[in-house]
């Protein structure tokens, strides 16, 4: 899971220009938590890649989980790092701000990677809420995230050719929160 620490003018900037960056910080560390909770799941292993890198060791966030330093660059670089960190085998990665996710969610996503080579999760506003790769014999291209531009309505879209040629399934699309209009609509849910 891609996290932050869940620090005032830090995280969910863009919810935090609405509601404030202390109330931004406060909804996505508790958010944090409770995904977490909710995900811990014997199938499979839950690892934290953590930003800033110093804070892999921050008691604001949960003991008891290995964590992993994102690193420098952008989104698509600290993802691509992230997952290329996971041991070989299937890999998924998830953001934190995504109230509706569930262990099924997660389940569906690597069973689609049985059949695809990569899978991707919707996101109701154009992006995605997880990225998961087989990573088996063929490899995904390099860089992974190459042309695609965050935080628009087209980043799903293009993300998908940016994984071309790998057969990409699509997993259940899901509402993340980055305005107050979607934290309004994922609590009247």
């Amino acid at each position: 899971m891609l996290a932050k620490v869940p620090q005032a003018g830090r995280v969910k900037t863009r919810l935090a220009c609405e509601i404030g960056p202390v109330a931004a910080s406060w909804w996505y560390r508790h958010q944090l938590l409770r995904l977490l909770r909710r995900l811990r799941d014997p199938r499979w292993q839950l690892v934290l890649a953590v930003a800033p890198d110093r804070a892999v060791g921050d008691p604001a966030l949960p003991a008891g989980l290995p964590r992993i330093p994102q690193g420098q660059g952008d989104l698509g670089t600290r993802m691509e790092r992230a997952l290329a960190a996971q041991p070989p085998g299937p890999a998924l990665l998830v953001g934190g701000d995504i109230p509706g996710l569930g262990p099924a969610h997660v389940a569906r996503a690597f069973a689609l990677l049985g059949r695809h080579e990569a899978v991707l999760g919707p996101a109701e506003d154009g992006g995605f809420w997880g990225i998961g790769l087989r990573r088996g014999a063929q490899a995904a291209p390099r860089p992974l995230f190459a042309g695609v531009r965050w935080s628009v309505p087209d980043t799903l879209a293009e993300t998908r050719a940016a994984l071309a040629p790998l057969s990409v399934g699509l997993a259940d699309r899901l509402p993340d929160v980055d305005s107050l209009a979607d934290l309004r609509r994922t609590h009247s849910a």
